[in-house]
């Protein structure tokens, strides 16, 4: 008898080994992988602006690691509800700072050293959260900064627009692979419904361009949490974010699919390492005398 549905993987046909260098951005479910990977002693880069989640964002995001423009007082916005705290529309508020200097010192910072390391990656994990967007004055911003939303637009991207803007990024960089999924975290504020066409959205327009170039695949994380595993024991007190639990098999599944078998042993004496050192200080001896 079985209690589940099985989702059936193959290999992928790009394969992350941890001699190569991966940037990961989008969702926050990115940051579960991207953590893991880091723990198993891979070579990544994880959401360097903060999540993202709509493709826009993400674009755009890529775009900016991809000139040579820094940020400057214009991109500086005072936080809202009273936060007092400066950010901007391209960052997550993790950025957030308490002056525009102190923004700029990090957001640049940060900006140097993801271009540095974007432009030596060879793997690109794109994981998609929705395909609605906020919009101020006619643009996109990845985080309205809890400023008033009146100030803000909101639209769903259809399935054209996602497929243009997924495919300018891959095909401007033909050196690079790619691996998209869908971020399982559903995103209710609108209602069941308009998650569920969002998440449609998505699958659509990533499908559309999955045979456009060598060097593309997709990994199928939503379809694990919501049809293979499909039960609230596997979720937070939110009912929206996965547990730690689903994370890790979500990420067991990703290694057999998209890491290769001969790297899988030295990745388990990482893992054991990194826990073992997390885990040094509560047990370290105290000195004699």
């Amino acid at each position: 008898m079985k209690f589940t549905t099985e989702i059936k993987l193959s290999k992928s046909g790009v394969q992350v080994s941890p001699d190569d260098p991966a940037v990961l951005i989008g969702s926050c479910f990115t940051d579960g992988i991207g953590s893991r990977m880091r723990e198993a002693g891979m070579d990544v880069l994880v959401n360097p602006f903060g999540t993202l989640y709509n493709p826009a964002s993400i674009a755009l995001a890529v775009s900016r690691l991809d000139s040579d423009d820094s940020y400057t007082e214009a991109d500086c916005v005072q936080m809202g509800a009273g936060a007092g705290l400066v950010c901007s529309f391209e960052h997550h508020t993790s950025f957030a700072r308490s002056s525009r200097e102190e923004f700029l010192d990090a957001a640049n910072s940060a900006l140097a050293s993801a271009r540095a390391f974007w432009l030596r990656s060879t793997r690109v994990v794109i994981t998609l959260g929705t395909a609605y967007v906020w919009t101020r004055d006619g643009k996109v911003v990845s985080n309205c900064l809890k400023r008033p939303g009146y100030e803000f637009g909101r639209k769903r991207l259809d399935i054209s627009r996602c497929s243009q803007l997924l495919g300018d990024i891959v095909h401007s960089h033909p050196e690079k692979q790619f691996i998209f999924t869908v971020s399982p975290i559903r995103h209710l504020g609108g209602g069941a419904h308009e998650n569920t066409l969002s998440k449609a959205t998505l699958q659509l327009a990533v499908d559309g361009i999955l045979e456009s170039r060598e060097g593309l695949s997709y990994f199928p994380a939503y379809e694990l949490l919501l049809d293979e595993l499909r039960d609230y024991r596997f979720y937070a007190a939110d009912l929206v974010h996965p547990r730690d639990i689903a994370v890790d098999y979500i990420w067991e599944k990703f290694r057999l699919c998209c890491i290769p078998g001969e790297c899988q042993a030295e990745m388990d004496r990482n893992l054991r390492l990194t826990r073992q050192a997390a885990h040094r200080p509560m047990h370290r001896a105290e000195p004699n005398g």
